[in-house]
Protein backbone atom coordinates (compact mmCIF):
# COMPACT_ATOMS: atom_id res chain seq x y z
CA UNK A 1 0.00 0.00 0.00
CA UNK A 2 1.78 3.64 -1.04
CA UNK A 3 -0.82 5.89 -0.91
CA UNK A 4 -3.63 5.86 1.47
CA UNK A 5 -7.25 7.75 1.43
CA UNK A 6 -7.46 11.00 3.67
CA UNK A 7 -7.16 8.54 6.87
CA UNK A 8 -7.81 10.16 10.30
CA UNK A 9 -6.35 9.08 13.63
CA UNK A 10 -9.03 7.39 15.37
CA UNK A 11 -10.53 5.41 12.00
CA UNK A 12 -11.10 1.75 12.49
CA UNK A 13 -10.16 -1.04 9.94
CA UNK A 14 -11.47 -4.34 9.42
CA UNK A 15 -9.93 -7.14 7.69
CA UNK A 16 -10.55 -10.71 6.81
CA UNK A 17 -7.20 -12.55 8.34
CA UNK A 18 -6.02 -15.54 6.20
CA UNK A 19 -5.57 -17.96 8.59
CA UNK A 20 -8.30 -20.68 8.54
CA UNK A 21 -9.17 -20.79 12.09
CA UNK A 22 -10.86 -16.88 11.30
CA UNK A 23 -11.83 -17.78 7.56
CA UNK A 24 -14.23 -19.72 9.59
CA UNK A 25 -14.96 -17.57 12.19
CA UNK A 26 -15.76 -15.29 9.67
CA UNK A 27 -18.30 -17.77 8.26
CA UNK A 28 -19.75 -18.39 11.78
CA UNK A 29 -20.27 -14.78 12.21
CA UNK A 30 -22.00 -14.16 8.93
CA UNK A 31 -19.38 -11.09 7.78
CA UNK A 32 -16.49 -10.89 5.99
CA UNK A 33 -14.45 -9.09 8.69
CA UNK A 34 -12.83 -11.04 11.10
CA UNK A 35 -10.42 -8.60 12.81
CA UNK A 36 -10.25 -5.09 13.75
CA UNK A 37 -7.91 -2.15 15.64
CA UNK A 38 -8.07 1.87 15.43
CA UNK A 39 -5.80 4.21 13.32
CA UNK A 40 -3.33 6.18 14.63
CA UNK A 41 -0.94 8.59 12.49
CA UNK A 42 2.53 8.04 15.11
CA UNK A 43 5.09 11.03 13.98
CA UNK A 44 8.15 8.05 14.09
CA UNK A 45 6.23 5.39 11.93
CA UNK A 46 4.08 7.20 10.09
CA UNK A 47 0.10 5.22 10.11
CA UNK A 48 -0.10 2.29 13.01
CA UNK A 49 -2.87 0.64 14.00
CA UNK A 50 -3.48 -0.52 17.70
CA UNK A 51 -4.56 -4.20 17.30
CA UNK A 52 -5.89 -7.04 20.01
CA UNK A 53 -3.28 -10.06 18.93
CA UNK A 54 -1.48 -13.10 19.81
CA UNK A 55 0.17 -13.01 22.28
CA UNK A 56 0.07 -9.26 23.22
CA UNK A 57 -2.13 -6.52 22.20
CA UNK A 58 0.45 -4.18 19.94
CA UNK A 59 0.44 -1.42 17.21
CA UNK A 60 1.57 -2.68 13.72
CA UNK A 61 2.29 -0.74 10.76
CA UNK A 62 -0.71 0.02 8.58
CA UNK A 63 0.37 -1.28 5.38
CA UNK A 64 1.78 -4.77 6.92
CA UNK A 65 -2.03 -4.72 8.95
CA UNK A 66 -3.26 -4.43 5.71
CA UNK A 67 -1.29 -6.79 4.06
CA UNK A 68 -2.59 -9.56 5.98
CA UNK A 69 -6.05 -9.62 4.76
CA UNK A 70 -7.38 -11.82 2.67
CA UNK A 71 -8.42 -10.80 -1.03
CA UNK A 72 -7.04 -7.15 -0.21
CA UNK A 73 -10.46 -6.44 1.68
CA UNK A 74 -10.39 -4.04 4.02
CA UNK A 75 -12.90 -1.79 5.33
CA UNK A 76 -12.06 1.66 7.02
CA UNK A 77 -15.05 3.64 9.28
CA UNK A 78 -15.16 6.57 11.13
CA UNK A 79 -17.48 7.87 13.54
CA UNK A 80 -19.91 9.94 11.92
CA UNK A 81 -19.08 12.87 14.15
CA UNK A 82 -16.03 14.36 13.99
CA UNK A 83 -13.23 13.91 16.64
CA UNK A 84 -11.60 16.39 18.90
CA UNK A 85 -7.85 16.06 18.85
CA UNK A 86 -8.85 15.87 22.59
CA UNK A 87 -10.86 12.67 21.77
CA UNK A 88 -7.91 11.01 19.54
CA UNK A 89 -5.08 11.61 22.82
CA UNK A 90 -8.07 9.71 24.57
CA UNK A 91 -8.05 6.95 22.29
CA UNK A 92 -4.23 7.25 22.20
CA UNK A 93 -3.58 6.95 25.66
CA UNK A 94 -5.98 4.17 26.20
CA UNK A 95 -4.89 2.57 23.36
CA UNK A 96 -0.89 3.02 24.97
CA UNK A 97 -2.13 1.70 28.06
CA UNK A 98 -3.39 -2.02 27.15
CA UNK A 99 -0.10 -2.53 24.53
CA UNK A 100 1.32 -5.13 25.79
CA UNK A 101 -1.19 -7.36 27.53
CA UNK A 102 -1.78 -10.17 27.19
CA UNK A 103 -4.97 -11.82 24.28
CA UNK A 104 -7.84 -13.58 25.06
CA UNK A 105 -8.73 -15.84 22.47
CA UNK A 106 -11.86 -17.22 24.01
CA UNK A 107 -14.45 -14.60 22.34
CA UNK A 108 -15.11 -14.19 26.02
CA UNK A 109 -16.21 -10.38 26.95
CA UNK A 110 -15.99 -10.67 30.54
CA UNK A 111 -12.68 -11.68 30.46
CA UNK A 112 -10.03 -9.99 32.05
CA UNK A 113 -8.17 -9.99 28.94
CA UNK A 114 -8.63 -8.36 25.55
CA UNK A 115 -10.22 -10.04 22.58
CA UNK A 116 -9.64 -8.77 19.35
CA UNK A 117 -13.38 -6.96 18.57
CA UNK A 118 -13.24 -6.10 22.80
CA UNK A 119 -10.23 -4.27 22.29
CA UNK A 120 -11.54 -1.94 19.66
CA UNK A 121 -14.66 -1.61 21.76
CA UNK A 122 -12.98 -1.32 25.27
CA UNK A 123 -10.69 1.55 24.03
CA UNK A 124 -13.82 3.93 22.28
CA UNK A 125 -16.20 3.21 25.60
CA UNK A 126 -13.23 3.93 28.43
CA UNK A 127 -11.79 6.95 26.45
CA UNK A 128 -14.88 8.66 24.54
CA UNK A 129 -17.84 6.75 26.34
CA UNK A 130 -18.46 5.87 22.97
CA UNK A 131 -20.06 1.97 22.45
CA UNK A 132 -18.69 0.52 18.59
CA UNK A 133 -21.28 -2.24 17.75
CA UNK A 134 -22.82 -4.02 20.16
CA UNK A 135 -22.13 -6.75 22.48
CA UNK A 136 -24.49 -10.18 22.32
CA UNK A 137 -24.59 -13.68 23.39
CA UNK A 138 -23.66 -16.61 21.80
CA UNK A 139 -27.48 -17.14 21.37
CA UNK A 140 -28.05 -13.74 19.70
CA UNK A 141 -25.55 -14.54 17.12
CA UNK A 142 -26.30 -17.92 16.32
CA UNK A 143 -29.62 -16.39 15.99
CA UNK A 144 -28.26 -13.94 13.77
CA UNK A 145 -26.68 -16.28 11.37
CA UNK A 146 -29.21 -19.07 10.88
CA UNK A 147 -27.77 -20.76 7.83
CA UNK A 148 -24.73 -21.55 9.44
CA UNK A 149 -24.25 -24.51 11.33
CA UNK A 150 -22.94 -23.87 15.11
CA UNK A 151 -20.17 -26.88 14.57
CA UNK A 152 -17.60 -23.98 14.64
CA UNK A 153 -18.82 -22.60 18.05
CA UNK A 154 -19.18 -26.11 19.59
CA UNK A 155 -15.17 -27.46 18.48
CA UNK A 156 -14.07 -23.75 19.44
CA UNK A 157 -15.72 -24.01 23.31
CA UNK A 158 -14.40 -27.95 23.79
CA UNK A 159 -18.12 -29.12 22.52
CA UNK A 160 -20.47 -27.23 24.60
CA UNK A 161 -21.49 -23.71 22.96
CA UNK A 162 -21.78 -21.17 25.80
CA UNK A 163 -24.60 -19.91 24.81
CA UNK A 164 -24.69 -16.99 27.55
CA UNK A 165 -21.57 -16.28 27.20
CA UNK A 166 -21.32 -12.27 25.60
CA UNK A 167 -19.02 -11.47 23.05
CA UNK A 168 -18.56 -9.01 20.36
CA UNK A 169 -17.59 -9.14 17.19
CA UNK A 170 -16.02 -7.13 14.12
CA UNK A 171 -19.10 -7.91 12.38
CA UNK A 172 -21.25 -5.80 14.87
CA UNK A 173 -19.07 -3.59 15.28
CA UNK A 174 -18.43 -3.02 11.57
CA UNK A 175 -22.36 -2.66 11.51
CA UNK A 176 -22.18 -0.33 13.58
CA UNK A 177 -24.59 2.98 12.83
CA UNK A 178 -22.31 5.07 14.46
CA UNK A 179 -19.74 4.72 11.73
CA UNK A 180 -19.53 5.88 8.14
CA UNK A 181 -17.63 3.66 5.35
CA UNK A 182 -14.31 6.22 4.32
CA UNK A 183 -12.81 3.89 2.45
CA UNK A 184 -13.13 0.11 1.10
CA UNK A 185 -10.92 -1.88 -1.16
CA UNK A 186 -10.80 -5.67 -2.52
CA UNK A 187 -13.21 -8.40 -3.62
CA UNK A 188 -16.36 -6.66 -2.08
CA UNK A 189 -18.21 -9.86 -0.28
CA UNK A 190 -20.15 -9.27 2.38
CA UNK A 191 -19.28 -6.39 4.51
Amino acid sequence: MDTHPPLRSGDIVFVTARNPLYRRMVRASGAKASHVGIVFEDPKAGWVVAESALPVDRYRPLDKFLSRSEDDWFVVRRLKQELSTAEVVALRKICDARVGKWHHPGFKYEARRNSRSKFVYEVYREALGIDVGSVETFSELLRRNPQESPAFWKLWSLGRIPSQRKTITPVRQLQAERLRTVWHSGSPGSA
